[in-house]
């Protein structure tokens, strides 16, 4: 479809009112799910990135990598154990949690924010202890679970330009590293840091009314509303960890909190910067 200058004049125009919104700013962005399999979308995920950081907004980027690990853990020939939908890690299982998302995972991104013309600095959790954790359950092994957030090196890096981009990998005083849940970090940090926004990127459209039907898309959800819509299996399975992050986020101040397709390109720009938006907007 051809857009002739007018209608990009109309957009620009449109945009304007958003970009003063977040204009010195944050926004968390939990990156995971296709989004960032797919190599066409993960380009169009640093572009959104890097043109919001453009532009005067202080984008924080946190990443999780469930597939990834485990398909490192089918190389060295180790089977992937879950329980209540959480990986069973034992000691080799984390140190390859660590290597794969805050290796593998987090430079390939902060090299193609670099190359797509951003400035981004890879972080893990253990660095200037960001997250430490403690044990969530024995029965899990080093699976963390959140015991505090230290934002100062995120606003240290933010106040100079640059793009944090942070692997969950926790630790403790006792030289323990966990595999913190990416959505839980996520809505913590950004809690921490006031955030305007924080937008968890997801396969699907957001909450739908049916999970069978992409159309029964829910625009906004109180936080009142969750325990409700939980009852009544609209909220069900994995869908209720990421809500709870979601409700969690705007409980901690979080001002704007969205659930967003990560297969649509562009979905960030579209969420943030349009008057339609694409996803569940939770307040």
């Amino acid at each position: 479809m051809k857009i002739d200058n007018n209608d990009r004049a109309k957009i620009l125009i449109e945009a304007l009112p958003y970009i003063r919104q977040y204009y010195n700013k944050i926004i968390v962005i939990k990156y995971g799910g296709n989004a960032m399999i797919n190599e066409d979308l993960k380009k169009a995920v640093m572009g959104d990135i890097v043109l919001l950081s453009l532009i005067g907004v202080k984008v924080v980027l946190i990443h999780g990598g469930g597939p990834e690990i485990t398909g490192m853990l089918n190389k060295v020939g180790k089977k992937s154990e879950f329980i209540d939908g959480l990986r069973v890690t034992d000691r080799e299982t984390v140190d390859i949690a660590q290597m794969v998302l805050s290796g593998k995972i987090n430079k390939g991104l902060v090299n193609l924010i670099q190359n797509t013309g951003g400035k981004a600095i890879g972080l893990c959790g253990c660095d200037g202890h960001i997250i430490e954790a403690e044990t969530l359950d024995e029965k899990l092994g080093y699976v963390g679970k959140i015991t505090n957030v230290n934002v100062e090196p995120i606003n240290d890096l933010l106040d100079r330009g640059y793009i944090p981009v942070i692997s969950t990998i926790g630790c403790d005083s006792e030289n323990n590293i966990y595999n913190i849940n990416a959505d839980t970090a996520a809505s913590k940090i950004a809690g921490m840091l006031k955030a305007e926004g924080f937008i968890s990127m997801t396969d699907i459209r957001g909450l739908l009314r049916d999970k069978d039907d992409e159309d029964s898309l829910i625009p906004v959800v109180h936080a009142s509303e969750a325990p409700q819509l939980i009852s009544e299996g609209i909220i069900s399975g994995g869908m209720i960890p990421k809500v709870d992050c979601c409700i969690e986020a705007v409980r901690q101040g979080v001002k704007k909190v969205f659930m967003i397709d990560g297969r649509v390109p562009h979905s960030i720009l579209l969420e943030t910067l349009t008057n339609e938006g694409i996803g569940t907007m939770f307040i």
